[in-house]
């Protein structure tokens, strides 16, 4: 059935705005009334799936404005109807009621309608792979096979809530130094290019060599002054160049060796993608997922090319009947620790529970790690900044310096 929006006026005088179902918009007028409601205006959502033929196959899905959170609400909202016994074309319904997002609405609607025409809830949420990812449509596939969709939905939500959690840390943990950063450079431009004329304007008069510190600052001064913008050019060009190359090919495996091998980021990048594997991995494999299908789908979350060569090793080394610790091993993307907690849970049977170990050890270590790295940037931060404004006051004192001892 078709998606309709509408706006109605209550017996109360208020407005009420929906998205329902329904065969026809005569049929949902005739409804609205029967329910006391006084239609104003009806319209097929502005985004529902087109159909090709008659077969609910040939849907073309566009993506819609849903974020993240309401995405992870949505499976626990989902996880608590379905545990207390609610059918699922019911429980969609009424997170459709609850929700104040249209597109998040809309989105449930065609999820809703796709399930009521028998296409099984994966196949449906499948649809829209810009709002459900490779994991989380193989953890559901994987639930409706084994009977226990409600518990692998709250599974996913409790994964998708920990990594949105783990990337605002970090996020969070860059916002100082960024803005340091960013207000130091403003601070340096306005004393080049603004402050330094206007003092050194005495040195014009100066019948002699000007030191070559005090050279050098008036020519970084007259390129600012003159040519700011041939800079802001060069540095955007100089960012769409890298963004353009690292995008596929040798330009994005030197870039992800390079977000590895970092001094100070690597090692947050190297403890991330571990505390990331072993969450992902774990999440998978209790959901019911096959070794191999959950290795190929973590190695797509991961995103990486250095670490994606290590887990198609172990996806080769796997289906020769050898164990993932094997396969992993050698990488220096993976610490023999780790290693050696996947070969122990292997051979215990229980690497389920040593990947949620493993899982929230390197999430704390993460945290540790970024903490770590901001502090060390603040200093060398301020070292920098100390040494060009010291820089700039040496370039100015020196001529006048040499000047009052001519005089004396």
């Amino acid at each position: 059935m078709p998606v309709y929006e509408y706006e109605a006026l209550l017996k109360s005088g208020r407005k009420k705005k929906g998205v329902v179902e329904a065969e026809s918009e005569a049929a949902l007028r005739a409804r609205l009334r029967s329910e006391g409601q006084y239609p104003v205006s009806i319209r097929v959502a502005a985004r529902q799936a087109k159909r090709s033929g008659s077969s609910g196959l040939g849907r073309k899905v566009v993506f819609e404005r849903v974020k993240s959170s309401e995405i992870h609400l949505f499976a626990r909202h989902l996880s608590t109807l379905l545990g207390a016994g609610i059918p699922l074309d019911a429980a969609l319904a009424s997170i459709i009621e609850q929700a104040d997002n249209q597109s998040y609405r809309r989105v449930v609607a065609q999820i809703k309608e796709s399930v009521k025409e028998g296409e099984s809830f994966s196949g449906a949420i499948q649809r829209f792979p810009k709002l459900f990812s490779n994991m989380f449509v193989n953890m559901v596939r994987a639930g409706e096979a084994s009977g226990a969709l409600d518990r692998v939905l709250s599974r996913l939500a409790d994964f998708g809530e920990k990594q949105t959690e783990l990337k605002n840390r970090l996020r969070a943990a860059m916002v100082y130094p960024f803005f340091m950063a960013l207000i130091g450079v403003a601070i340096l431009f306005v004393l080049v290019t603004y402050v330094v004329p206007k003092i050194t304007q005495v040195f014009d008069t100066m019948e002699r060599a000007l030191p070559l510190p005090t050279v050098v600052l008036l020519s970084i001064s007259s390129f600012f002054e003159n040519y700011w913008w041939v800079l802001l050019v060069g540095v955007a060009g100089v960012v769409v160049g890298v963004r353009m190359a690292i995008r596929r090919g040798p330009g994005r495996e030197v870039w992800d060796l390079l977000m590895l091998r970092a001094p100070v980021f690597g090692i947050v990048m190297r403890k991330s993608i571990m505390a990331r594997f072993s969450s992902t991995m774990e999440s998978l494999l209790v959901s019911g997922v096959g070794l191999i299908d959950a290795l190929e789908i973590t190695k797509r979350i991961i995103d990486n090319v250095q670490v994606s060569r290590v887990i198609d090793k172990a996806i080769e080394d796997v289906r020769k009947g050898r164990t993932l610790a094997h396969g992993l091993s050698g990488s220096p993307w993976f610490t023999p620790l780790f290693l050696q907690m996947i070969s122990v849970g292997e051979t215990s049977g229980h690497l389920e529970q040593m990947l949620e170990k493993m899982a929230h050890a390197n999430e704390r270590e993460v945290e540790s790690a970024v903490f770590a790295m901001t502090s060390l940037i603040e200093p060398v931060m301020i070292v920098c900044m100390g040494g060009v404004v010291g820089f700039i006051v040496l370039a100015i004192m020196l001529p006048i310096l040499e000047t009052s001892q001519m005089i004396g």
